[in-house]
Formats: C-alpha cells, structure tokens, sequence
C-alpha cells in the first residue's frame, strides 16, 4: 500500500470551478426576478400616490394630474423594461430600445399640448427611477425585507 492520499477528481470542468456549487435553477431565479418586478411596482404606486396627493395639496390639480401622466408612463415604461429582462437570455441578446419611443413621445405631446406641463410630466416619468433608490436603500438597510 502507498502512502498516497486519495483525492476525489471532478467529474466535469463545471465541477472543477468556483461558485457552481450551489447552481439553482433558472426557474427559482424568474421567480426571484417577478417577486423583484412586483415589489418594485408596489413601491412605484405607492410612491405615486403620495407624491400625486402632496402636489395636489401644494400646488393644484392640474399640476398632479401632469405628474400624474408622467407617473403612469414610467410605470409602463417600467413593465416594457421588466419584459424586456424577462426575454433577455433565453430570446434575446439585448436589451430592446423600443421603450424610449415612450419617453420621448410623451415628451413631444407635452411640449405640444398647450395644458400639459412639461416639467411635472418629466418628474412624474422618473418617479420609477425614485423606487430604485428606495429599494437599494431599503436592502442596504433592512437585508430580510
């Protein structure tokens, strides 16, 4: 008998490297993905409603309602987003730029349309961007959430 320890071999190269130990499959992470899409969207309405009710109170209607456009466009423009990753890998090799349509035509109907407010439209678009924050900030704070 030799002195020669017996080491296990990996079978395969993936077995060999890093990190794949632990491979779940692709199911529990389009999971994890629409649990993520539809926390993000809950923030993004309620977000919405507090900012419409505040500028409605502080400023006028009309205004809210301008923010209030602009709000329900960023969420749309968050859905497209959100298919957009969903497709991404299995269909497609990049992201599409097809949504930007939607900015950048509510953007000219703005500037057009003389009752439309281009500024509470443009902040109302980036309340989607305002979730973000609150989501990174929230998962740096309170992880278990």
């Amino acid at each position: 008998m030799s002195d020669e320890s017996i080491n296990p071999t990996p079978t395969t190269l993936q077995d060999d490297q890093p990190g794949f130990e632990d491979t779940e499959p692709a199911t529990s992470s389009m999971e994890d993905f629409y649990q993520l899409f539809q926390k993000l969207l809950r923030i993004t309405l309620l977000l919405t409603g507090i900012i419409f009710i505040s500028v409605w109170i502080f400023y006028s209607l009309n205004i809210a309602l301008n923010y209030l456009i602009g709000a329900c466009t960023g969420v749309v423009y968050l859905k497209l987003l959100a298919r957009d990753v969903e497709q991404l890998g299995s269909e497609k090799n990049s992201l599409s730029k097809n949504r930007f349509a939607l900015f950048i035509g509510l953007m000219v109907i703005a500037t057009q349309w003389h009752d439309l407010h281009v500024l509470p439209i443009f902040l109302g678009f980036l309340t989607y961007k305002a979730t973000l924050i609150v989501y990174t900030v929230q998962t740096a704070f309170i992880p278990d959430s």
